[in-house]
């Protein structure tokens, strides 16, 4: 019991030798080299690992190197005790790590631990160093702390970056939150915009505040937000704007003493005022730039549409009408339906409105030189025109000089002064208690003026009738500028002339609008437009081409419009208008021209005019029969309506149905036919028979050869039942209506006769007779291969035989050359 316990002390270490003392003979260097698969294993032993547990100390005596290794066992455990108690990383962020025991340890983040732990203040006491255990001072430990202190705070930044460097998921943790906070004021700012715009809209009084606030939000950067905040001021102001102009106060009337209601309604006026001013400002900027343009360009014209009576009317026309010219067919369109709007519903502006945007669209025409969409000028047909204050203010000039005559005779009546006075005033009293009626009635009914809307719609006509003589005007100095070769420069629309089409539409319809002194004007350069060029000796072997047939056609419809529509104050003759549609007959293409407006032309020049020449009416019979064997059904059947109207109102003519020996009758002036002449009274066309008709009866449509064999067989009965309820005009959009209905029909049997065809070729059941019983049904594959090829050519010899007189019509004009240039060489010869 008393015996002391016997201290076992470790092995005492080797004597270190240095590399250089160490003496290696050449039988070891040998046996090495033998043997060098032997030592392999040597040489991949990790000795880092191995050695990392033993540490040398030198001079240090037995006992302290134990108070060592158990300072060092006390390290390794509160190390231990910190991973334990340290907070584990989440493993998808940061990878483990595998040590030579095969172990896995993941990366901890420390606690942050409190500077009076007491485990954490025994570990940096001592330091380890390569040459012994250096112990600090108190003094040291603090100036250290100081400067640890200080670097933490000058490289924070870059400690910083070097984390989000040492962690790449932290870079995308970063985006998803950005995207995160941008969505949520995303949502933020639509629920503000909303819960100001249903403020306002519940009591714009008391909160017109929030409109500063809501265009302020249409500001933003967010393009979607701006388009948002732009359509929610749309729908506030929309709903509050006032029916009628503000006025804000004067400097006098801000310094007078009101009430507070009238204090309450001045700032709301002015506050809604500058936060339209500054709405429309904002989408007039706007409308520059081809993202917002489309949002931009609708709350303009929905304004415009919507309060046409308020303020900055002015600005809103303005970019309205601009924006007609845009390429964009949409924002296009727009802006003709809001002028056209303005145009319809004056009862919203009382015409002011119109007045203002005629004027606008004539000062564009003007600036841009007629150079401009067809859709500026073609809104001036929604104008309409009250023809009663034509009519009151011819009334009244009439009552103005009958006044002047009652006084005349009042003055020289003066013996009956006592019963006159008695009457005068039993009529002025009459007439004030009427005066004060029609004042009461006028006040009560917010109509406007008569004298007002007379002046106002005078000047709209000015304004519509000055754009159109000046678009008539460009035209015939453009024609006359052009060469006959050249067809002239495109305009931006792709057209010559862009704005004659509706130029003459308007025209045409408001032709009982135009002043009697213009009249002769506006008839001779119709008259120049129709023959298509501005010379005087004009053929039409020679035609500029300046303009298209259809505008050509529309030329000779108006000016019979005019003539019709002033028949009692215009003496003029309308035979070269019809000279011009003999020859424009010849010049139309389907394809090409307008066939509405041939049609129209026909019904009016010649089926709704009285009386004819029999030579012109012969002719106009001859040349629409052989225009009808060359066009499409709709186009032919507008013809033979119009040749049956010539015939049954012209008996004589009806020569041209028989088929004696030597042709029709031939008691006119000129005997022979001649189908290429420019003049109708010269043709000769009582002298030729309409075989037309005999060809026209064959034809594939059954409406025309029905029609065709009626003319000829002169069917009076049916034909008189056919007049009384068609007209050209009429049956072309019939004829038009049925193709249309027909090639629907024939697109929907070809795919249900496909879809049978498919189905017959995956059932192996079904025949394949009965499918093709189908298809060949409705033909036979002889007879329209038979008729193709004879097509074909007759197709191939017409273009042969154009071929062949282009040849010939070359060599001769060779030869011709040749003889000029030969007669030439001899006269130089003998004048030497």
């Amino acid at each position: 019991m008393g015996k002391k316990q016997k201290i076992v002390l470790p092995p005492e270490l080797p004597p270190e030798i240095p590399d250089d003392e160490v003496e290696v003979s050449d039988d070891d260097l040998q046996f090495v080299k033998e043997n060098l698969g032997y030592a392999s294993l040597l040489s991949n032993l990790d000795t880092h690992s191995i050695t990392k547990h033993v540490t040398r100390v030198a001079d240090v005596k037995d006992d302290a190197l134990e108070k060592l290794y158990e300072k060092r066992m006390q390290k390794n455990a509160l190390k231990k005790k910190k991973e334990e108690t340290g907070l584990q990383v989440d493993r998808v962020d940061a990878l483990p790590i595998k040590t030579l025991d095969g172990k896995l340890h993941y990366r901890t983040a420390t606690k942050t631990v409190s500077e009076n732990d007491p485990s954490e203040e025994g570990t940096g006491e001592d330091v380890i160093a390569d040459k012994g255990m250096v112990k600090l001072t108190k003094a040291e430990k603090r100036a250290k702390l100081k400067r640890m202190r200080k670097e933490a705070k000058k490289q924070g930044t870059e400690v910083a970056k070097e984390e989000l460097e040492e962690t790449p998921q932290a870079a995308v943790l970063a985006e998803v939150k950005q995207d995160l906070t941008a969505e949520e004021t995303f949502e933020s700012k639509k629920c503000k915009l909303a819960e100001l715009g249903n403020a306002l809209l519940t009591d714009p009084e008391s909160n017109i505040k929030f409109l500063k606030e809501m265009v302020q939000i249409s500001k933003d950067s967010d393009h979607t937000i701006v388009k948002l905040g732009l359509l929610s001021l749309l729908a506030v102001f929309k709903d509050i704007i006032p029916g009628y102009r503000i006025r804000l106060p004067t400097e006098k009337e801000v310094e007078m003493k009101v009430s507070k209601a009238v204090r309450k309604m001045r700032y709301y006026e002015s506050t809604l005022l500058s936060s339209y001013k500054a709405y429309l400002q904002r989408l007039i900027a706007l409308e520059k730039k081809p993202l917002f343009q489309h949002v931009a360009v609708r709350c303009i014209c929905s304004l415009l549409d919507a309060n046409p009576h308020f303020n900055f009317r002015e600005s809103l026309l303005d970019a309205t009408v601009r924006s007609i010219s845009c390429p964009n067919e949409a924002i296009r369109k727009l802006c003709c339906s809001a002028i056209k709007s303005l145009f319809t519903n004056e009862g919203k502006h009382g015409g002011e409105a119109t007045v203002e945007a005629v004027r606008l669209i004539s000062d564009h025409v003007k600036a841009h030189d007629c150079q401009l969409h067809p859709d500026f000028v073609d809104v001036f047909l929604s104008l309409s025109f009250d023809e009663d204050l034509v009519k009151s203010e011819k009334i009244e000039e009439d009552q103005k000089l009958k006044n002047k005559k009652s006084k005349k005779r009042k003055g020289m009546e003066a013996s009956n002064k006592l019963e006159n006075d008695r009457k005068k005033s039993r009529q002025e009293s009459i007439s004030k208690t009427r005066e004060e009626v029609e004042a009461d009635y006028k006040a009560a009914s917010l109509a406007p003026d008569v004298m007002e809307r007379r002046q106002m719609q005078t000047e709209t006509l000015s304004a519509v009738f000055e754009t159109y003589f000046r678009i008539l005007k460009h035209t015939m100095q453009s024609i006359g500028a052009r060469p006959e070769a050249n067809t002239g420069a495109l305009s931006s629309t792709g057209e010559p002339l862009p704005l004659l089409a509706p130029c003459l539409k308007g025209l045409a319809k408001f032709s009982h609008l135009i002043d009697l002194d213009f009249m002769g004007d506006l008839m001779n350069h119709l008259k120049v437009l129709a023959s298509g060029s501005s010379n005087s000796g004009y053929t039409y072997e020679k035609c500029s081409k300046c303009l298209t047939v259809s505008e050509r056609l529309q030329c000779c419809i108006v000016a019979f419009k005019v003539m019709r529509k002033n028949l009692d104050a215009l003496n003029i003759d309308l035979q070269d208008f019809c000279l011009h549609l003999y020859n424009l007959v010849l010049e139309y293409r389907p394809g090409r021209d307008h066939g509405e407006m041939l049609a129209e032309a026909l019904k009016i020049m010649l089926c709704e005019e009285k009386q004819h020449d029999m030579q012109k009416t012969a002719a106009f019979i001859k040349r629409l029969a052989t225009f009808s064997l060359c066009v499409g059904s709709a186009d032919s059947m507008a013809a033979l309506v119009t040749v049956k109207h010539l015939l049954q109102k012209n008996v004589k003519c009806r020569n041209l149905l028989e088929n004696d020996i030597g042709g029709g009758s031939v008691c006119g002036t000129i005997p022979k036919y001649l189908p290429y002449s420019t003049d109708p009274n010269l043709s000769g066309a009582l002298a030729s028979v309409l075989w037309e008709l005999s060809l026209l009866s064959h034809h594939y449509h059954p409406a025309i050869s029905s029609l065709a064999s009626s003319i000829s067989s002169l069917n009076t009965a049916h034909n008189q039942v056919l007049l009384s309820k068609s007209s050209p005009i009429q049956s072309f959009k019939e004829m038009s209506l049925d193709q249309e209905l027909c090639f629907a029909q024939e697109s929907d049997n070809i795919k249900l006769n496909n879809k049978k065809r498919r189905a017959n070729d995956h059932d192996p059941a079904i025949s394949p007779s009965i499918g093709s019983t189908i298809v060949t049904s409705s033909f036979d594959d002889n007879e329209l291969q038979s008729k193709l090829s004879s097509h074909f050519m007759l197709l191939h010899d017409i273009k042969e035989n154009e071929r062949l007189r282009k040849e010939l019509d070359r060599t001769a004009l060779s030869l011709q050359l040749y003889e000029q240039y030969k007669k030439q060489k001899k006269r130089s010869k003998l004048c030497r």
